[in-house]
């Protein structure tokens, strides 16, 4: 174990290596790997005979009974019985990567954790992505919010940030999350619908506690509904504290923002994904890594000093506000970086466990109810899922030395040298440290008010950051606000529960509420509950975080071909597809070989075209060939995969024979088309008519505008959607 390797082994081996790989050093003495020489045995050693059959009397021609005594198929069938703990009763179905942090600018003016001032460490990390109300067997892209939580092995102890990817909450104070948990499960009756909050209970609940009106906001928003867990932000929800080695105090506010951008599917997409592949979201991230495309965010804090606290119109300890950027701005100094798989899930992305109370020095609590709650809660459930020893299973325990004189209870691993196991004690072993020895320092607060179960005068306003949240999203933003309350909405039976819901809208904005009364039913509200003020914050919709870069690295695109295809354009395609890091698939009426015309080429498809669906790939690309394209048009299945992707609003490209199949499947005059051999683009189809080996330059560069037909595709494709198909109402109008 980490902590019994001698210090100046440690320090030699630092020296030389770094902390960056201390980690999967730490569990590499864990990690066993199969192979063809090793042999089976039990859990004490002894090699077994055989897998197959239990100890039983027999003879020629009678079996007989199986044996007690058999100690090797008792112990199998023990284990077998006894596999599963007791899932999350929130994010349980999750995934996760290893990786590093670092910072590239120091943060002493905020605080003296080395973890975010000194620049020359890689401090090694997990992150476990994860939905939050479906079951470990529940589909990814579900609307939900998304666990974000990263477990920090520092020299000076693990440091759990544990957050969302919504920057808000529900609730203001802990003692509530049993209700809004409650409310958002299954209805206890039926025990319906898993992982979804379309039901009568979560918008009762929603109603009648309105400070969750700015959160169910987001919810409903694209946030709710990520492309990948890699184009996600991450936001520490609560108000934590940083302390600097002047003895200054600042509260502060965490912020992930990834490299690629923030982007979601679209509903209709999430939807069918949900069935087509429910492991959607985790074979992503695992993709991802695997090809070396390693997700990566920038990590910055919203800071305001202590002599601040008050001088907002909000209450900075609030769960249920953001701190507008406007107001605080974020302050970018590290990176994020995953870019190791785990070994074994069970092992490590189940078994790991975060608590908000994991802090290091120069980090601490503000007085924010909901952490203050989150800090008692995520401990006392750790013991109930793992064990009063859950921080020695090797995927929790930190990579620093670990000395204590806690003892014994179930799954004990540590073995401690000693005549003593208490303090103070003769030997003056296992001494509490000293600010100077690296002790933590809690900051000298002065606290004065009365014991009551109440809160602070700001707390109580609970609707000026919905309309700000409104404000500031975009038309298409708010399109899908408005689509994604009329279908959670319309699943509410009960019209006390959707009439009571209208109503509330009315408290945010009078329009949306109308637009939604129409949809779902329930009393048109005739003027607003209250005025909606108008102000807008920047860094709320997400059409501000497009991408450092526009890329197509980690999009998938499938190639959609049949015998005959034109290997000119498909060669040039798939080549410049790999170069640029993305996935090419190839999508084929078969699994089997198909020839391209003229003979003399031939690929395996990936899939077949019934197999996999345009849901699950970011563009799509169709190369001519008469012979292909003419099989492909006779194929329902190639067709609703071409309206499906443009009703998406994905990125399309067609060349030769192709084109003529690509306009007529979508049918809108408004979309052009290439006639000649120049590239056209129209609404994020991408056509050539005419090709030529010379059509596709080596070198893409993905820009507007630009002259080739592949840096016009690779460019609407690293747009993410082509949102004008959805303004300009195109993607309604055909089937999908």
């Amino acid at each position: 174990m980490a902590h019994l390797i001698p210090e100046t082994l440690q320090k030699a081996q630092h020296a030389v290596m770094g902390h960056s790989s201390d980690k999967i050093n730490d569990l590499a003495k864990e990690t066993k790997e199969t192979s063809a020489s090793a042999r089976l045995t039990t859990d004490y050693g002894v090699k077994l005979p055989t897998a197959d059959d239990s100890l039983k009397i027999v003879s020629d021609s009678q079996q007989g009974p199986t044996l007690l005594e058999d100690p090797f198929a008792r112990e199998r069938i023990m284990r077998f019985d006894h596999e599963r703990i007791p899932e999350r009763v929130v994010h349980a179905r999750g995934s996760g990567a290893f990786g590093k942090f670092k910072v590239y600018k120091s943060a002493e003016n905020l605080t003296f954790a080395p973890v975010l001032t000194d620049t020359s460490r890689e401090t090694p990390v997990f992150v476990r992505f994860s939905t939050v109300l479906g079951s470990r067997g529940s589909a990814d892209t579900v609307r939900d919010v998304r666990g974000f939580a990263i477990k920090f092995y520092t020299q000076e102890g693990n440091w759990d940030l544990v957050g969302n990817d919504i920057p808000v909450f529900f609730i203001q104070d802990a003692i509530k999350f049993p209700d809004v948990i409650h409310a958002g499960k299954p209805e206890p009756h039926n025990e319906v619908p898993q992982a979804q909050t379309a039901h009568n209970n979560f918008w009762d609940f929603q109603f009648n506690h309105t400070e969750a009106t700015h959160m169910f906001m987001w919810a409903m928003s694209d946030r709710g509904i990520p492309r990948s867990y890699r184009m996600m932000q991450g936001f520490g929800v609560n108000t934590f504290t940083m302390l600097n080695a002047k003895g200054e105090r600042h509260f502060v506010k965490f912020v992930w923002t990834p490299d690629l951008g923030v982007h979601s599917l679209v509903w209709d997409e999430a939807l069918k994904l949900a069935g087509q592949d429910p492991d959607f979201h985790r074979k992503d991230l695992w993709e991802a890594i695997e090809n070396g495309v390693y997700p990566k965010w920038k990590f910055g804090v919203q800071a305001i000093a202590e002599a601040d606290e008050h001088k907002f119109e909000f209450d900075i300890l609030d769960a249920t506000k953001v701190w507008p950027e406007n107001l605080v701005p974020i302050q970018y100094f590290g990176e994020l970086e995953l870019n190791r798989n785990p070994d074994e899930f069970f092992t490590q992305t189940e078994q790991i466990a975060f608590c908000t109370s994991h802090v290091v020095p120069g980090i601490g609590f503000s007085n924010d109810p909901l952490l203050q709650g989150r800090n008692f809660s995520y401990f006392d459930t750790q013991l109930s899922r793992l064990g009063v020893n859950w921080q020695e299973l090797p995927i929790n325990r930190p990579v620093c030395p670990v000395m204590n004189f806690n003892r014994d209870g179930a799954m004990r691993h540590t073995i401690t040298k000693s005549t003593v196991n208490y303090w103070p004690n003769r030997f003056e072993h296992n001494k509490p440290a000293s600010h100077e020895e690296g002790g933590y320092v809690e900051y000298a607060e002065k606290v004065a008010g009365i014991k009551a179960r109440a809160r602070a005068p700001k707390f109580k306003e609970h609707f000026s950051q919905a309309q700000l949240f409104w404000n500031s999203m975009s038309k298409v933003e708010q399109n899908h606000i408005l689509n994604a309350l009329a279908f959670e909405l319309d699943h509410c039976e009960d019209p006390v529960v959707y009439g009571r819901m209208v109503q509330r809208l009315a408290d945010i904005d009078l329009g949306l509420a109308q637009a939604a009364c129409e949809m779902v039913g329930g009393e048109m509200p005739m003027e607003a509950t209250r005025a909606n003020h108008g102000r807008k914050a920047p860094g709320l919709s997400q059409v501000e975080f497009p991408g450092v870069t526009p890329t197509i690295a980690s999009r998938r695109v499938a190639i959609l071909v049949a015998d005959g295809y034109d290997k000119v354009a498909y060669g040039a395609a798939y080549a410049a597809i790999s170069a640029g890091l993305a996935v090419p698939l190839v999508i084929g009426p078969r699994r089997a070989k198909v020839t391209a015309a003229g003979g003399g080429h031939e690929v395996t498809p990936h899939h077949h075209l019934e197999a996999f669906r345009s849901t699950m790939v970011d563009a799509i690309f169709i190369p001519g060939g008469e012979q292909s394209v003419r099989t492909l048009s006779k194929n329902g299945r190639a067709l609703h995969w071409i309206r499906e992707a443009f009703g998406h609003l994905k990125a399309i490209g067609a060349t030769g024979e192709a084109v003529d199949l690509v306009q007529s499947t979508i049918g809108l005059s408004e979309v052009q088309v290439s006639a000649t051999g120049d590239v056209h683009e129209s609404y994020g189809v991408v056509t050539l008519k005419q090709v030529k080996p010379e059509s596709f330059a080596e070198a893409v560069k993905i820009a507007k505008g630009a002259a080739g037909f592949l840096d016009n595709l690779f460019y609407a494709i690293a747009q993410h959607r082509n949102w004008d198909r959805e303004l300009d109402g195109l993607n309604t109008q055909i089937a999908y």
